[in-house]
């Protein structure tokens, strides 16, 4: 399956990620079954916001113009997210720490607007989104400040503006904890940074959105490269020096976040797939292909190109030029 498996479909080769309204009913049969009778309004109309966010229809706002945090990554993990959540009701029925239908509802919130800050808005004088690589997070949970009044949803936004956090590195584990008290906002927190996580890794294009879309936006972010360093302090020198360096992030995540700092939340899959984790089997299988890879340096094996789900159908092109005038400032500064 994960050779045969579509590039704009979730890990399991059966829901399009890149289609908005079929992740808002793969979510919704998901939380339907897990609680029957609940309310799925206001998350439909979160769905719509999204749609509309993103594609540059939504007062004030741009659309996306970043080509690795597309809408294709926000809707993976989503499912992600709802499919992490019921699995983990399914394992605390009749327990105190049971999320319940309102909470749960929050989390795909949190998931469908948990990249929002990388959208730029009117009036800013940024030219990409990439440009919030360091702050998109705090971004994100001032947008939810005003948005979830609009849902019926008011009363989450002091947990919400702390759990976004788990996305980002803004902040500690150790920071966000001392303002939730209720374990399970903290747990809503572990899920949702583990569905960012394991998403993207599952990608099956995970390595040439890394080499050709994450450089760029590192690149613009001043993650890559510095500015007025004059070229000193590179992290990453190209999107093949990011590839080099992928196997021991990726390793770092899963000890350091996934099974540390999100508790190895990622096993609330497992009662979901008859205990096989998907997400884990694919993000093993490109490290063992990316290992091949690069013991080999058979780069030419890297030759899916995806289409990008921005606002508009140039993104690519501009992000490159943008890249490249970055690369001449950086290079040039004193």
């Amino acid at each position: 399956m994960y050779n045969a498996r579509r590039s704009d479909y979730d890990v399991t080769n059966t829901v399009k990620v890149s289609s908005a309204a079929d992740v808002r009913d793969a979510v919704q049969a998901l939380l339907v079954a897990t609680w029957p009778g609940m309310d799925f309004t206001p998350l439909a109309h979160a769905f719509r916001d999204f749609e509309l966010a993103f594609t540059g229809r939504m007062p004030g706002y741009f659309g996306v113009d970043t080509v690795y945090h597309d809408q294709q990554h926000t809707l993976d993990v989503t499912l992600a997210m709802a499919r992490l959540i019921c699995g983990y009701e399914q394992s605390h029925k009749d327990s105190e720490l049971a999320l319940g239908a309102e909470r749960a509802a929050v989390g795909i919130l949190l998931a469908l607007f948990h990249d929002i800050g990388y959208l730029r808005e009117r009036g800013e004088e940024a030219r990409n989104g990439a440009e919030f690589t360091r702050n998109h997070v705090s971004r994100g949970a001032r947008f939810l400040s005003r948005y979830l009044p609009t849902i019926g949803f008011a009363h989450w936004t002091h947990i919400t503006g702390e759990v976004i956090h788990f996305t980002g590195y803004e902040k500690t584990f150790e920071q966000i904890g001392q303002v939730i008290s209720d374990p399970r906002d903290l747990k809503l927190g572990h899920l949702l940074g583990t569905a960012d996580m394991i998403a993207q890794m599952a990608d099956r294009c995970y390595l040439e959105k890394c080499r050709d879309r994450l450089y760029p936006e590192f690149v613009l972010g001043g993650v890559a490269v510095p500015m007025g360093t004059g070229g000193k302090g590179i992290k990453y020198a190209s999107g093949l020096d990011l590839l080099r360096q992928t196997p021991t992030f990726v390793e770092d995540v899963r000890r350091k976040r996934l099974d540390s700092g999100f508790d190895s939340a990622y096993r609330y899959l497992e009662p979901l797939f008859d205990g096989r984790n998907p997400y884990i089997e694919a993000i093993d299988a490109t490290l063992v292909f990316l290992r091949q890879i690069l013991r080999s340096e058979s780069w030419r094996l890297l030759r899916r190109n995806p289409q990008v789900f921005a606002a508009q159908p140039d993104t690519m092109g501009n992000v490159r030029g943008l890249m490249v005038g970055y690369f001449k400032k950086a290079w040039t500064a004193d």
